[in-house]
């Protein structure tokens, strides 16, 4: 006979089921623990040699180091700022072009050939010209993280924005709303929520290009820092500046989720 905790006892892989906060949590911190416990081992055992893969209780003394007695918190400080800069002009330019072109065929028609062509051009091959257009001060850096999303960012709020219910769009024209009242009150609200997605996903391509930016021509930044020590062979500070450029987009990926709950609770309430 089957006791009655087993049978209503839930298996650990279910198909399309959200875990609950608290699986998620364990499961987080056991994948970092393991991933740094492997690491650790790999180092102390002399599987590897020091001074290209330093063990992790090195990177993190170098990075107290650092911060307290070497002014690295004003270097991530100016790529935050950079970071924060660029993805906020590119998305004051994205969101609405984006979601015009979803909501308009004719504007989607005019502008999806030239965006679409741009998203294939890798943004760092424009740092030459960027550097004899703009010179060595911030805007070419600027200008680099925008080019590195914005047209990637455009086409995913337009491809969400054509997502929007037909029918919604439909029964406000037959309730006599004109086209700017429809964009306004049916698809801006109705795309918002995927379009605060579609941001979350570029700001992270936004910092995968940070390190590129700031090696042109720069003395400040975290890239910055980890040109410098490579050219002494200094990996500890180079992996304490690749982990701190991962927990700074981790949080604010975490920010960007918070804020999509808080906006948009209704998408939630069927979670545990």
């Amino acid at each position: 006979m089957i006791e009655p905790d087993r049978a209503h006892r839930q298996p650990w892989l279910q198909l399309r089921k959200p875990v609950s906060r608290k699986q998620g949590f364990l499961s987080a911190i056991f994948i970092w623990a393991l991933f740094f416990a492997v690491w650790e081992g790999v180092s102390l055992a002399g599987l590897v040699n020091d001074l290209l893969v330093p063990a992790p209780h090195a990177i993190v003394a170098t990075l107290i180091d650092m911060l307290i007695n070497r002014d690295f918190v004003s270097d991530i400080l100016i790529s935050v700022w950079r970071v924060v800069l660029s993805f906020g002009i590119a998305c004051a330019i994205a969101v609405p072009l984006g979601i015009a072109m979803g909501a308009f065929p004719a504007i989607e028609a005019v502008a999806n050939p030239f965006v679409s062509a741009w998203r294939y051009l890798p943004a760092p091959s424009f740092i030459p010209i960027l550097l004899m257009w703009f010179g060595t001060g911030e805007t070419p850096k600027l200008v680099l993280l925008i080019i590195g999303v914005i047209f990637f960012l455009i086409t995913l709020i337009m491809d969400h924005t054509k997502q929007v219910r037909s029918e919604l769009v439909e029964t406000g024209l037959t309730l006599g709303g004109n086209r700017w009242t429809i964009v306004r009150t049916i698809i801006l609200p109705a795309a918002m929520p995927n379009v605060l997605i579609a941001m979350r996903q570029m700001l992270a391509v936004t910092w995968t290009y940070l390190v590129i930016a700031e090696i042109v021509a720069s003395t400040t930044g975290i890239g910055a820092m980890m040109m410098r020590a490579r050219r002494f062979l200094h990996t500890d500070e180079i992996m304490a500046g690749i982990i701190v450029i991962g927990a700074l987009g981790l949080t604010f990926d975490i920010l960007f989720r918070k804020l999509h709950r808080w906006l948009y609770p209704y998408l939630y309430s069927r979670e545990s």
